[in-house]
């Protein structure tokens, strides 16, 4: 029996800038769907990803954890053996599916593709998607590998674990009208549900139909392909919001959206061979993209909406983090997030109390970089603004209060404040070595 449960939806887009809506201050693209929900309930102006590439981002924000803990710490290839996520690791899937919820995933996996690392072995009754990092939209094969002459382009579309073929369909209008399919299946059962949207785009390659550029006809080409990838989202979004009214569920259920990670720089993006710099997506005031633990590169949109509870219009700027929707949704769904080994909190009082950030500190590492929020104050070590790039400081030390782009460096003028953070940073991913070292052996094939 449902017995008054909420029912849940995440949604997730894929290299999407923090600027990228219009409800956080685009203003030369339009997504009135995202807009929609983000006036229903809560946005966040302080939201981050755990980590800057997509692989352990989606680790965290399925299983609680930082990216380590989770077993996924960088992004995972896309072979057929390829290990990533295990069982031993609970996803929120799999916890809300313990206490009678039933579970979808619906668009892309990307944490493993052995028999243990894929959704049906990790929580979800129900898959429908890809399980590498990125596909072809027409054709849903997964081509990234193939640049090195030895590995071969693999088809990518699955139902469980059944490959399927479905060639010259726009995968994004596919994710959402599956999205649509199984809210209307899942919600005729005698049981709450949990619903996993993970959309592709504006991830390469750039694809979009034609009516979607139509809406775009001003922007350059760079920034007109990624506003119409991200217009088709937001249609899907509209969908999965009509579809919950339709239903008359919408008000018992919570639909909570971000992005995996800031905006992609990358130029592959191009799909021209050159190696110019992609500039589709945007961070908005802020400095970096993916890859960086900057700001640009970890904090991203986020929105929680709940018409039932959580009031309409709220703007917060607490700082949150994906790892904490996994504890938010359980504790909603009457389980016990004590149960298990998390490092996220429930947020639920500062989505409908108005409490401050439940975190003293939040963590993130990429390769090399480290960084660290205590409050308004963010230390970063070796941070990087894209892949590959020159370090910008050894130690960057920001008031995000003041200055939120993080343009001046406050080492020289607050030399206390930056030692105290490095430790602490530098403690933090010591215990994160010790974890990866310990725990994580299984996952050798991740690179």
């Amino acid at each position: 029996m449902k017995k008054n449960r909420p029912n849940f939806i995440v949604i997730m887009t894929d290299d999407q800038g923090y600027g990228d809506l219009s409800c956080m201050g685009a203003t030369d693209l339009r997504t009135p769907n995202i807009d929609r929900l983000a006036h229903s309930g809560a946005r966040f102006t302080n939201w981050y990803s755990n980590c800057p590439v997509c692989s352990p981002s989606r680790a965290s924000l399925l299983t609680g954890c930082y990216p380590a803990n989770a077993g996924v710490r960088s992004i995972i290839s896309g072979h057929r053996k390829a290990s990533g996520i295990l069982p031993e690791t609970p996803t929120i899937a799999q916890a809300l599916k313990d206490i009678g919820y039933s579970t979808s995933l619906v668009g892309k996996w990307h944490l493993g593709l052995q028999y243990d690392s894929r959704p049906n072995q990790n929580g979800f009754d129900y898959f429908y998607g890809f399980m590498a990092g990125c596909i072809d939209y027409y054709s849903h094969i997964f081509y990234w590998s193939m640049a090195d002459g030895n590995t071969n382009p693999t088809h990518d579309l699955w139902e469980n674990d059944k490959a399927i073929y479905d060639n010259g369909e726009y995968f994004t209008e596919m994710v959402t009208e599956k999205s649509v399919e199984r809210i209307r299946e899942m919600s005729m059962e005698d049981k709450p549900f949990f619903l996993y949207v993970a959309y592709n785009a504006p991830h390469y390659p750039l694809h979009a139909p034609k009516k979607y550029l139509d809406r775009f006809p001003e922007l350059p080409p760079d920034r007109r392909i990624m506003a119409a990838m991200l217009s088709a989202v937001d249609d899907g979004v509209g969908d999965i919001l009509d579809e919950l009214e339709r239903r008359n569920i919408l008000e018992d259920t919570v639909v909570f959206f971000q992005s995996d990670n800031g905006p992609s720089r990358e130029s592959r993006n191009w799909m021209d061979g050159t190696p110019d710099p992609y500039y589709g997506g945007m961070p908005g005031s802020l400095k970096g993209n993916k890859f960086s633990l900057f700001e640009g590169g970890i904090r991203v949109p986020g929105i929680f909406s709940w018409p039932e509870h959580i009031s309409a219009g709220q703007v917060i700027d607490e700082p949150c983090v994906a790892m904490d929707v996994f504890p938010t949704m359980l504790k909603l769904a009457g389980g016990n997030p004590d149960q298990y080994r998390i490092d996220g909190t429930d947020i639920l009082p500062v989505l409908e109390d108005g409490a401050k950030s439940p975190h003293d500190y939040i963590f993130w590492e990429m390769e090399n970089q480290t960084a660290v929020r205590h409050g308004n104050y963010k230390l970063v070590l070796n941070g990087r603004l894209v892949e590959k790039s020159d370090v910008e400081a050894p130690v960057f030390l920001t008031d995000l209060s003041k200055d939120e782009g993080e343009t001046h460096n406050l080492v020289d003028e607050m030399p206390d404040m930056a030692e105290d953070l490095r430790q602490i940073a530098e403690a933090w991913r010591t215990g994160i070595e010790k974890t990866w070292e310990d725990k994580s052996r299984r996952n050798k094939n991740i690179t």
